[in-house]
């Protein structure tokens, strides 16, 4: 299920109904507004939360200004879209720099969170900003957590610090001193976790706090939780005072409601969301973007930067080449089809466009055949690739067998490339529009 799915798709239902009525009185807007406190309430979002922010765009929404514009349906979506971003936002919320390096990172949470691999995430996302982060294993209770957070590293390429089940206060001491030595300017302490919030645990973290100096507590919380992540939040910020919130799992099928209600409730913001188990798939919060995609605006601004990721500006030079000179082979094509996994895959990225929840539902694409095709691709030879007019039914059916698909299948892959050149084809002469491969 695409992030807040089912929110985005009843808060259209319900804007939809406003935007056919042209002008709009005031019971009108009111009713709207129960609709959409509803629809919040049905996504988990803090009943408190939900209250006020319904309160909040009555008060803007009803006044004479909106009432009497030309357009008062898009002044009212206007006025939530302004909401919403007040709710969890205003802006994008950076991690502290510490000014006297190393920038010290305690990552805290419960137990199944995902924090021993948001860890490596962070660090690999700080590798590409140009920082040199150092991991410390603090979990020194968890079976094998100290070895996860060193297989976490090797993928991130980072250094990871341990010294076995000594007090996690004194390993953080010394990975300080270490991080000192060895030049490395951020350090990500990995503490441990329990199943519930327990007095010891608090104990261990404030022990941490006080060995070294920290300069960013954040919290990892699982968004799949609901109002429990928010209930975490408050635990730990009363506690420890959390400086920011990491929230993961949302690529899953969350409802999205402690998105909405941690920044309202703790006073902290989300710094970055997970979206996904690759290492890649952690991302800074934006609350504006967060906004633009509840309300079925898009997010372009993250779509270009996935994409800017995925394709470096050399290979769109090329790609764009191999175009307009109709030389697109099938070796491309599986490029483009890497390139689209690496962005987070078709559905992800549909989501990011305006008004696509409107459009088009997840079945619309099929993820799997997508990999099926990318199967019979890799069963290729170089040769095949470079010249698919050369495979006959012996190769077809080797092709079939090393992919595990059929030779029906290959047909219709060969099928659907030819019609692709053929629109690149009337592209370049001004006839046609260009389309993706899926």
């Amino acid at each position: 299920m695409a992030l807040f799915a089912s929110l985005s798709v009843r808060l259209n239902h319900i804007f939809s109904k406003l935007t056919k009525r042209g002008r709009l009185t005031e019971l009108e807007i009111r009713t709207a507004m129960r609709e959409v406190r509803i629809a919040l309430l049905e996504a988990d979002v803090n009943i408190k939360v939900a209250k006020q922010f319904i309160a909040d765009v009555s008060e803007k929404a009803v006044g004479q200004e909106v009432l009497q514009s030309l357009n008062p349906a898009q002044q009212v979506i206007k006025i939530v879209n302004d909401e919403l971003v007040a709710l969890m936002g205003p802006g994008n919320a950076k991690l502290e720099v510490s000014p006297k390096p190393p920038t010290v990172i305690m990552m805290c949470g419960l137990q199944g969170a995902g924090k021993t691999t948001l860890c490596g995430k962070l660090a690999y996302l700080l590798k590409k900003q140009g920082k040199k982060p150092l991991l410390v294993a603090c979990d020194i209770y968890r079976p094998a957590a100290i070895e996860q957070l060193r297989i976490v590293g090797k993928k991130a390429e980072c250094e990871v610090f341990e010294k076995g089940t000594q007090a996690p206060a004194r390993t953080a001491k010394q990975a300080v001193e270490y991080a000192l030595k060895m030049g490395y300017d951020t350090v990500i302490v990995d503490t441990a976790g329990r199943l519930h919030i327990d007095d010891a645990l608090m104990k261990e973290l404030e022990e941490i706090e006080k060995a070294v100096s920290v300069t960013e507590i954040l919290l990892t919380v699982d968004a799949m939780t609901g109002q429990d992540a928010v209930t975490v939040a408050e635990t730990f910020n009363a506690r420890l005072g959390v400086t920011g919130v990491i929230l993961t799992k949302l690529d899953g099928d969350t409802r999205g409601g402690a998105c909405l209600s941690i920044k309202a409730v703790t006073g902290k913001p989300i710094k970055f969301i997970g979206v996904g188990e690759r290492l890649t798939d952690l991302e800074p919060f934006y609350p504006d973007r967060m906004a633009s995609r509840i309300l079925g605006m898009g997010d372009v601004l993250s779509l270009i930067e996935k994409a800017q990721e995925a394709v470096s500006e050399q290979q769109a030079k090329e790609m764009e080449r191999k175009m307009r000179e109709n030389s697109f082979t099938l070796a491309d094509y599986l490029d483009q089809f890497e390139a689209l996994k690496k962005m987070g895959g078709a559905s992800a990225l549909m989501s990011m466009l305006p008004g696509s929840k409107l459009r088009l539902k997840e079945s619309d694409f099929d993820e799997k055949k997508m990999e099926r095709t990318r199967a019979i691709i890799l069963s290729m030879t170089p040769k095949e690739r470079e010249n698919p007019q050369i495979i006959n039914s012996s190769r077809k059916r080797r092709i079939a067998l090393g992919s595990g698909t059929s030779v029906q299948e290959i047909n219709q892959l060969l099928k659907q490339f030819e019609q692709t050149k053929l629109l690149m084809k009337q592209m370049k002469g001004g006839k046609g529009r260009m389309r993706l491969p899926f």
